[in-house]
């Protein structure tokens, strides 16, 4: 027979008062809450958690608290990875984020959904799908991510947008729904090479 954690991972209806779906969710609550409550003074035993937390936390990742998930055990976080404040992953589904990803503050990824009809709804009938980030990707604050959304490489997402369909390479993209909003070109890299460069010339003087 198929457990719930079985269905509820690959996307099938499922409900969520499952003995070990509550056990990995209490988990998932005892560590965010002994993470989220080590101040300044104790970075290194609150980054400790993190791996304990996550399916696989990368090298080089840093999270500010507080922050919130579900599950964690369902989320693979490549390296150099940095979330900002109040970040919440709702990993239902899988999290897939790749390396060298930037959350502003208060991003939200959600794989959780319910039936749009109100009486299964009722039910405590729910499902989830995937959310991929690619490498490269800047969600800028409050960026909301639905289920189901693949972000593709080399993406900047704009502030307050709500992503509800998937996202291409080397693009910004913005708003409520999230669409792009011209291509990431040379032009950009030339641009930020030059500011770089005047950056370390300024220290000089």
């Amino acid at each position: 027979m198929t457990s719930q954690k079985e269905r509820m991972t690959s996307g099938r209806l499922y409900v969520a008062a499952d003995v070990q779906l509550k056990r990995e969710m209490h988990q998932a609550r005892r560590l965010t809450r002994q993470f989220n409550a080590f101040d300044e003074d104790h970075i290194a035993e609150r980054q400790a958690l993190l791996p304990q937390l996550f399916k696989h936390f990368g090298a080089g990742g840093y999270v500010e608290p507080p922050f919130r998930t579900d599950y964690g055990c369902n989320t693979t976080i490549g390296e150099h990875f940095y979330a900002n404040y109040d970040a919440i992953l709702v990993d239902c589904a899988p999290i897939t984020i790749g390396d060298r990803v930037l959350f502003g503050p208060r991003v939200g990824l959600y794989t959780a959904s319910h039936p749009i009809d109100a009486v299964i709804r009722g039910e405590a009938l729910e499902y989830a799908q995937p959310i991929t980030i690619g490498n490269d990707v800047w969600l800028g604050g409050n960026v909301v991510v639905n289920p189901g959304v693949t972000i593709g490489n080399n993406v900047v997402i704009g502030s307050g947008s709500i992503v509800t369909h998937d996202i291409p390479d080397n693009v910004v993209a913005v708003g409520n729904p999230c669409r792009v909003l011209r291509p990431i070109t040379a032009a950009d890299h030339e641009k930020w090479a030059r500011e770089k460069a005047a950056y370390f010339a300024s220290l000089d003087d």
